[in-house]
């Protein structure tokens, strides 16, 4: 059976991933931020949902539905906020192009969908030689995709959307167990110029929601080191 995406959060998260990630033949200098690991923000919820937003406190995101915890690595600035409102404005856009005629209406599960997490070894907006590491947490409603039953569905539209951005998967999805809980994994690497792009996404469902938590970073030892940072309690179902 192929899904088929609802071309919101899943398709956003990767693609917005990918352009912060891009590599530059130039560094400029560092670039302030208003936003970063330490503060305790905690972003907006799925709209009329029981999913926990979660929040961020000391360095570590937390998600209490999900009894999960990510660590952030110091001096990395978040962009939870930021990710969400560009969204709900894609969102908005797409509507008003279906009532003028010019264009498809967003699924109606789109307003639902949220990035619960977003977080990057540097601002998005400062250019640099090295691939700008990156963690993506993501939520969509699982009822976007009609008869998703388990998590290795999920990587059907996320591998060609993957796909569609130069990425090419290393080996079929895989599951591994994380604490209490088992998630499926898949791992893609992208060439940019002399330099790999490697991104790791591992998805669960729960709670209704298609959960989805992909890290981006330049070597593998970089990549392992962000998913060794994601645990979840005994609490996990």
């Amino acid at each position: 059976m192929k899904l088929r995406s609802s071309r919101v959060v899943l398709a956003f998260v990767i693609c917005a991933a990918m352009a912060v990630a891009a590599l530059t033949a130039q560094t400029s200098a560092p670039a302030s931020s208003t936003s970063s690991s330490k503060q305790g923000r905690k972003p907006a919820a799925p709209a009329d949902s029981g999913l926990d937003s979660g929040s961020v406190a000391d360095g570590v995101y937390r998600n209490k539905t999900l009894a999960l915890s990510c660590t952030i690595p110091p001096g990395w600035v978040l962009r939870t906020d930021e990710m969400n409102a560009r969204d709900e404005q894609r969102i908005e856009a797409e509507k008003d192009k279906a009532d003028a005629g010019q264009g498809p209406p967003p699924p109606a599960s789109a307003e639902g969908a949220k990035v619960l997490l977003a977080a990057f070894s540097r601002p998005p907006e400062a250019k640099g030689e090295d691939v700008n590491a990156s963690i993506l947490i993501a939520a969509e409603r699982a009822a976007a995709y009609p008869g998703l039953k388990e998590a290795a569905q999920y990587f059907g539209p996320l591998i060609e959307v993957a796909k569609a951005q130069g990425f090419t998967m290393d080996e079929d999805p895989y599951d591994i167990a994380i604490g209490s809980k088992t998630l499926v994994r898949g791992d893609f690497h992208k060439d940019v110029g002399s330099r790999v792009m490697r991104q790791s996404t591992l998805a669960m469902l729960a709670h209704g929601y298609a959960i989805s938590i992909t890290v981006i970073g330049g070597t593998d030892d970089e990549v392992e080191d962000l998913v060794d940072g994601i645990s979840f309690s005994p609490s996990a179902k």
